[in-house]
């Protein structure tokens, strides 16, 4: 079974014992309520395997055999040699009376190891994209990793963004890897300067978008679709629309902003003696200052599309890394390494075994949240955050109190063996 019929497999059981309606399970698997009774029973009939397609292992009606794969590759090697694919497929079919469409007959060759004569044609035209009229309408973001130090110095990720409109730097940090905590950084720190852009354009690295082939947690499963990265999450509490790039030269205005700065800034750096990574970072403010004097360009319509943070949040709870952990029974929560103690609660509340929302905010602190309140906080901690194992995101309810074995009933009489017991049973000796 594969995964979707094994997750159809795990919401019909749960219908069957109860404790799912037949109504959100046909809503969780996408299906009509006619369609979820039909695989029901079939569940309840033959099993899992009724849910199993049937013609799962069966051989297509029009599947090629083997002695035709033989013939078209022998005729392309020998009589049709040189012929493109097209070509080929059209000879096929008028001389030889084999009808196959020219994908057939392209993946028959590429199977031999056959190759098209045909030259491989010239790159497609592109057009430059107009700049988006107004600036924060539209944000490019991207890392470059390069010697900024020069040929003999350390690999550093200089990860940024340039406004799309104007070409106006807003921010830019220099880091040992392109991460998703140089990301929030940068962020926080337009944000703060300019205000929310109403998109945000992007490679489609794993801190944008999660991995197509990793597995699917249970409450994804549950979702029909995985769970936004730590990054997107916060692009979507900022209300800002997230733009996956196709290619590199889709987003070519901020990777032209690597190419001058991989030329500029390096000399600038230089000549200021920078050899440290902080010290990069301490000098590249008044830096970028005189690259958007030297580079911006006037929009086409005056006027800041950037919008104000939200109102009720807290730029702190936002840009963090959010992950559902346990409170162990001595109530301590565990986040790879790192330990926080947790206090007691109103009346010496104990909080084991609860499920809370850990938050590591980008200064290095944690913060441990539960029903929407904060219970426990830790301080900085150096280095630089990881995205870690996200937990399930869902709250459960702390237990009142610790579990308490019920006491055996007092015995009122003389005790007297059952009567299988070992004691009753006669010895029998041959």
């Amino acid at each position: 079974m594969n995964g979707k019929e094994q997750r159809r497999a795990m919401i019909l059981t749960g219908v069957i014992e109860g404790r799912l309606a037949a109504g959100e399970a046909a809503e969780l698997m996408s299906l009509s309520g006619r369609q979820e009774r039909r695989l029901r029973h079939a569940l309840l009939r033959d099993g899992p395997a009724a849910l199993v397609h049937g013609n799962r292992g069966r051989k297509p009606i029009h599947t090629l055999g083997p002695g035709l794969r033989e013939r078209v590759t022998a005729l392309a090697e020998g009589l049709y040699s040189g012929c493109n694919d097209q070509h080929l497929t059209e000879l096929l079919a008028e001389r030889e009376g084999i009808a196959l469409s020219r994908s057939s007959v392209r993946r028959i060759l590429r199977a031999a190891g056959r190759r098209s004569p045909q030259r491989r044609r010239a790159p497609r035209h592109r057009a430059r994209r107009e700049r988006m009229p107004q600036a924060g309408m539209l944000l490019q973001v991207d890392g470059s990793r390069h010697q900024w130090f020069g040929p003999g110095g350390p690999w550093l990720t200089l990860v940024g963004g340039i406004d799309d409109a104007t070409g106006d730097v807003p921010c830019a940090i220099f880091r040992e890897q392109e991460d998703a905590h140089g990301y929030l950084l940068v962020l926080r720190e337009v944000v703060r300067k300019r205000g929310v852009p109403l998109a945000l354009y992007s490679d489609r690295h794993k801190i944008f978008q999660s991995e197509p082939k990793e597995p699917l947690a249970l409450e994804e499963e549950l979702a029909g679709k995985p769970l936004p990265t730590q990054v997107r999450r916060v692009l979507d509490e900022l209300g800002v629309h997230w733009i996956g790039d196709r290619s590199p030269q889709a987003k070519g205005r901020v990777e032209r902003l690597w190419r001058t700065l991989q030329d500029r800034l390096y000399q600038e750096l230089r000549l200021d003696g920078v050899t440290t990574l902080e010290q990069a970072n301490a000098a590249l403010p008044a830096l970028l200052t005189r690259h958007n004097a030297r580079f911006r360009q006037a929009p086409a319509q005056a006027g800041s599309a950037y919008q104000r943070f939200p109102a009720g949040k807290r730029p702190n709870d936002v840009f963090c890394f959010r992950y559902w952990r346990t409170v162990s029974m001595d109530n301590v929560v565990s986040l790879d390494g790192r330990f926080i103690p947790i206090p007691p609660g109103p009346r010496r509340r104990s909080y084991a075994r609860a499920k809370v929302e850990v938050r590591e905010h980008l200064d290095g602190s944690a913060s441990v949240h539960y029903q929407g309140a904060c219970i426990a906080r830790q301080q900085a901690k150096p280095g630089d955050l990881r995205t870690k194992r996200r937990g399930e995101p869902r709250e459960n309810a702390a237990p009142a109190a610790a579990f308490t074995k019920t006491p055996k009933p007092a015995r009122t009489g003389p005790w007297k063996p059952a009567v299988n017991h070992p004691w009753r049973r006669s010895l029998v000796t041959a």
